[in-house]
């Protein structure tokens, strides 16, 4: 018998008939750590899929992975190096916790030095970067910046020149201070916006665009080579890869905009459910519980697709940063030994915000013909000021969507007729701050850890990002062997 067998054996039961079964549903499928009540009963895990997961998930050594992750072991095999970001948040091998908390010292004395006027007025911060050295930094901003943010800042990632001159239009190119994040510091798209920002900079009259140039890379040399000097250059270890590196140098514009304060906090929420995830039983661990529903769908109920929607603005760009950290880590085809997987890796993540989803993508999840499991994120602490009615109607609706989701409806006319059984998790935050923000970060990543280990492949490596860049490259120097549709576009649009 395969690994799965037991898995894919497991009988089909509908979720309003796994309620009517178990009185006691909601302690086995519910659990509260680091400030975030998480809650899988509406979805069709049952005691009996969890001890198969965890049969699995022993089978895997999944225990044994998670020590060589934290222990510093190469895990990520196919680049042969280690896997450090939790050594970040000050949990992991000792000697890289000790060199992590030495680029923080460094970072801190820089953000201090700036403050106290050693680059000049800064009032905005351009941060270029992409991928992981942009989505996370770019969410923390925007999660956490929104009333007491200390610099303008501006993350650009697009190469399109319009995303840059957005930023050049909101600043002052005498008091803005540039931040280069790439962990190779060859980065073709970061380059390029660089460039363009150095030139901005001097045609605006900026004596000496290089001092205020701050570069967040895990290759200093590269930096100094291109001119930034080399107290400015913060870097991180090899071993935190792009996806996962907001914890690292690349928090750089959310320590400098939120204040170190917050950034410290951000780390200890990260780190609180790092402790989790290690020490919990297989049956109370968060990661663990999500990445079992995660396969339950993929694997046995073949859904191609998971949805998180964020009912809170501030945690908009959470579907974005999920989208890479989801797809890129584990949207592969073979194993860690190189052979064929054999079975739906990554489901496509997608999702939104709100009730403004509610009224663009909802007729789907509910009435369409395919299978979306939803997941819905709120937090209880109203933000805003207005009236608390507006706050009551986000959180009734997320409940009330993942209520209508399971129960469904039936009618007369079959156009207004809801199949209902469509699973739905929800997360419920306290409040969202600095702390339980890294936690939440934090659980998504162990959370793909742990759907990596049990496919068998290797959640850290990204190689399928690299054949397109190449191809375009080729292209830009006039060469690669391109079929004629690809030869026709780059003649009817004048790049030949």
């Amino acid at each position: 018998m395969s690994d799965w067998s037991a898995i894919e054996a497991l009988p089909s039961s509908t979720l309003v008939e796994l309620f009517d079964a178990d009185p006691a549903r909601l302690d086995l499928l519910t659990l509260d750590t680091a400030g975030i009540h998480f809650d899988w009963s509406k979805t069709h895990l049952t005691r009996p899929a969890i001890d198969a997961f965890a049969a699995l998930a022993k089978a895997r050594d999944l225990a044994g992975k998670r020590e060589a992750m934290f222990g510093g072991e190469h895990v990520n095999v196919t680049e042969d190096r280690p896997v450090e970001h939790t050594a970040e948040r000050g949990e992991g091998k000792a000697d890289s916790v000790a060199r992590s908390r030495q680029y923080h010292a460094r970072m801190r004395a820089l953000i201090d030095a700036i403050e106290a006027g050693a680059l000049g007025e800064i009032r905005s911060v351009l941060h270029v970067g992409i991928g992981g050295s942009a989505l996370g930094p770019h969410l923390l901003v925007d999660a956490l910046g929104r009333d007491d943010r200390r610099y303008d800042v501006a993350i650009v990632s697009n190469v399109d020149g319009i995303a840059l001159e957005d930023a050049f239009d909101r600043f002052d190119p005498a008091t803005t201070l540039l931040v280069i994040a790439s962990k190779t510091f060859t980065t073709t798209e970061t380059m390029l916006n660089a460039t363009s920002a150095i030139q901005w900079m001097t045609e605006h009259g900026v004596e000496d665009p290089y001092g205020k140039v701050i570069a967040l890379t895990a290759s200093p040399d590269k930096a100094v080579e291109w001119g930034v000097d080399e107290t400015r250059v913060l870097p991180f270890s090899e071993g935190v890869g792009g996806r996962y590196s907001l914890w690292s140098s690349i928090g750089f514009p959310a320590a400098i905009a939120l204040g170190w304060d917050k950034f410290e906090e951000l780390l200890e929420g990260a780190a609180e459910m790092d402790r989790h995830f290690r020490l919990s039983t297989l049956h109370e661990n968060a990661p663990a519980l999500a990445a079992f529903a995660d396969l339950y769908y993929t694997q046995v109920r073949h859904a191609e697709t998971r949805a998180p929607f964020a009912y809170d603005e501030r945690l908009r760009l959470l579907p974005s940063y999920l989208q890479q950290l989801e797809m890129e880590s584990n949207g592969k085809a073979v194993t860690v030994d190189g052979q064929p997987v054999g079975r739906p890796t990554a489901a496509i993540t997608w999702g939104g915000v709100g009730t403004d989803a509610q009224h663009a993508v909802f007729q789907l999840l509910h009435q369409g013909t395919h299978l979306v499991p939803v997941e819905f994120i709120a937090v209880i602490e109203q933000y805003d000021t207005l009236a608390e009615d507006h706050h009551r109607q986000l959180l009734l609706n997320a409940f009330a969507q993942g209520a209508a989701l399971m129960k469904g409806k039936q009618a007369d006319d079959p156009a207004r007729s809801y199949s209902g059984d469509r699973p739905s998790s929800t997360l419920l935050l306290d409040t969202l701050d600095a702390r339980t923000l890294g936690a939440l970060i934090a659980f998504y990543e162990h959370r793909v850890f742990v759907n990596g280990v049990l496919l068998g492949i290797n959640s850290f490596d990204q190689f399928g990002v690299e054949l397109g860049k190449e191809m375009a490259k080729a292209a830009d120097q006039g060469g690669g062997d391109f079929d004629v549709s690809t030869q026709d576009l780059i003649r009817r649009a004048g790049l030949d």
